[in-house]
């Protein structure tokens, strides 16, 4: 079945920068397009799941949330199996729950997420 594995999140100071990793399994992965959603803290998934970022196929389109252009980059490498979302110049409102997605034949699959906390 499909798997989605978030790794890479953590505490960091304002201005800092992470790495996220999602690494997929269970399907063609270099035929799908991958996202970052994250999921704001205190809200309900309905009301605080926003699009960070997505990517094409092969990497052939990128298109980020207003909120992170300029300081978010995603990228993939399908020989691994992975997407990656670098965040630099980290804000105290990018903490949330960062989550891989996957629209596979309609069906849209989810990872656990993982924590990014941007604190002092």
């Amino acid at each position: 079945q499909v798997q989605l594995v978030e790794s890479g999140g953590g505490l960091v100071q304002p201005g800092g920068s992470l790495r996220l990793s999602c690494t997929a399994s269970g399907f063609t992965f270099s035929s799908a397009a991958m996202n970052w959603y994250r999921q704001l803290p205190r809200q309900s998934p309905e009301k605080g799941r926003e699009l960070v970022a997505s990517i094409g196929r092969g990497g052939n389109f990128t298109l980020y949330g207003d909120s992170v252009k300029g300081r978010f980059t995603i990228s993939r490498d399908d020989s691994k199996n992975t997407v990656y979302l670098q965040m630099n110049d980290l804000k105290t409102e990018d903490t949330a729950v960062y989550i891989c997605n996957a629209v596979i034949l309609g069906t849209s699959h989810w990872g656990s997420g993982s924590q990014v906390t941007v604190s002092s």
